[in-house]
């Protein structure tokens, strides 16, 4: 029996059933890198990794190189891919044998002059407009490159800007199809194989026909994105800390910002904003379930507790409170903040105890 008041319970086998979901989609030589960065969005990357690993994923990408050292260290030997690689963390990338993502001249003037052979992938702006050599750097980059024989070019890389969005079809199309562009434009200037991959989660549900060689898949793996045969594969249990009962005009939490319009019955619950869960959420916005109740949130979130209304239901101290899972996804929950899925899951802080299930 956990110790822990707050849990977040992580079904490996729903993580599973999402990539065999994705695996089917592909149905071809294509293969899938899983992004497990900013701690595995805060699912834990060590665990999902591992059970990646175990399923056959391709390749691991992260963020930083630290992100990197740590799945090493957690015994992780499939590929590992850093994004940003950044240029003070040479040594320790070749110590670890990671892969790093180039998009800079910076960057490959780094890894140009230092002659230790490396798996590199190059980065590539196709209207992102974020990280990447622009489509006119193209033939020089390609150039300096081949000139070093050490950089060992395995992929070209880019990202879409809008794939989850419908009305953004026309921009996304207007990027594949520059992609596909560069695509045609490298294979005829190399002299062996490089890898193609542009498409992400919603890329892949929604363009299939440009999957290329590798899919790199995120939060579709944790089952957020949207498609109804992927499982949220996590649920954030807390629960009931104190019940008291407040009269009418009592105020609730910092800034008095409920004041109770009649006498009511509250539940304190032991998670706040410092544990991740957006302020935005307090003063009646978001709510959690208690015995499959939903209760409001009432009041400003704390910094380690949030209060409810229980008002004519039958709670105790002690009872399960459900943050989110099953019956109250994070995909609704982000929708209420006006935020997205990724950066609720991104925040939950790592003192949440984590408890990986099959």
């Amino acid at each position: 029996m956990e110790a822990n008041e707050t849990i977040l319970y992580i079904d490996l086998k729903k993580l599973e059933s999402n990539f065999q979901y994705f695996n089917n989609l592909i149905k071809s030589k294509t293969k899938i890198i899983a992004v497990v960065k900013a701690f595995g969005y805060g699912h834990g990357d060590v665990e999902i990794s591992r059970k990646l690993e175990s399923l056959g994923i391709y390749a691991l990408w992260v963020s930083d190189f630290e992100e990197g050292v740590e799945l090493r260290k957690a015994g992780i030997k499939c590929k590992i891919i850093i994004a940003n690689p950044g240029t003070k963390s040479y040594k320790t990338i070749l110590k670890y044998k990671l892969d790093v993502v180039v998009y800079s001249k910076k960057i490959l003037n780094l890894y140009c002059n230092n002659k230790n052979p490396i798996d590199i992938h190059l980065k590539i702006n196709t209207g992102m407009n974020r990280y990447g050599f622009d489509e006119k750097d193209i033939d020089e980059i390609y150039s300096i490159i081949k000139k070093n024989k050490h950089l060992n070019l395995l992929s070209i890389c880019s990202h879409l800007a809008s794939s989850e969005r419908n009305d953004a079809r026309k921009l996304n199309l207007l990027q594949l199809k520059k992609f596909s562009s560069i695509n045609s434009n490298f294979n005829k200037k190399c002299e062996k194989k490089i890898s193609f991959h542009i498409l992400n989660s919603h890329g892949l549900l929604n363009y299939p026909e440009y999957k290329y060689d590798f899919v790199r898949i995120g939060i579709g793996l944790y089952g957020s994105a949207n498609d109804i045969n992927l499982k949220q594969i996590s649920k954030l249990i807390s629960v009931v800390s104190q019940i008291r009962e407040i009269e009418k005009g009592s105020s609730v939490g910092y800034g008095s910002s409920y004041i109770a319009e009649k006498k009511i019955k509250m539940a304190i619950i032991p998670i706040g904003y410092a544990d991740g869960l957006n302020r935005k959420l307090g003063c009646n916005n978001g709510m959690v379930l208690i015995k499959n109740n939903k209760c409001k949130i009432i009041g400003e979130i704390s910094m380690d507790s949030l209060a409810v209304n229980i008002s004519d239901l039958n709670v105790k101290e002690g009872d399960k409170v459900e943050v989110f899972g099953e019956n109250l996804l994070v995909a609704e929950i982000a929708s209420k903040i006006n935020t997205i899925p990724y950066e609720i899951y991104s925040t939950l802080n790592r003192r949440i105890k984590r408890v990986y299930l099959n």
